[in-house]
């Protein structure tokens, strides 16, 4: 399928598609005419990528899940080591955000109270 196809079923931009094929998530082989042509796994791998990058990983933490992308279920990965250690080290930079959001959510809170005389 062409790439315009492979956006069209997996709700990616095409401008996606490129970027994840330059990072190795994806890949393709050219036709005759220079056309990128993607083979039906691909869907599913889209799909893993899009699910993966919903949850907050990064792409450099999503090629450490590289071999899991093929999957239907990304939890029933064979080596689940890298995915235990990807989640753990990403979950512990959202819980760092999340602190940090809610320090600056508290100080604003206060200067409000403060300037409204509360």
């Amino acid at each position: 399928m062409r790439i315009g196809q492979l956006a069209e079923r997996t709700g990616a931009s095409r401008r996606s598609l490129r970027y994840y094929e330059q990072c190795g998530l994806i890949s393709t082989v050219r036709s005759p005419a220079g056309w990128r042509e993607y083979d039906e796994s691909a869907v599913q791998r889209v799909g893993n990528i899009t699910a993966l990058l919903g949850r907050g990983l990064t792409i450099e933490g999503i090629k450490r899940l590289e071999p899991c992308l093929r999957l239907r279920d990304l939890n029933d990965c064979d080596e689940p080591g890298d995915a235990v250690e990807t989640y753990a080290e990403r979950l512990a930079v959202v819980e760092g955000r999340l602190a940090d959001l809610q320090n600056q959510r508290d100080r604003l809170a206060d200067s409000l109270h403060t300037l409204r005389g509360e």
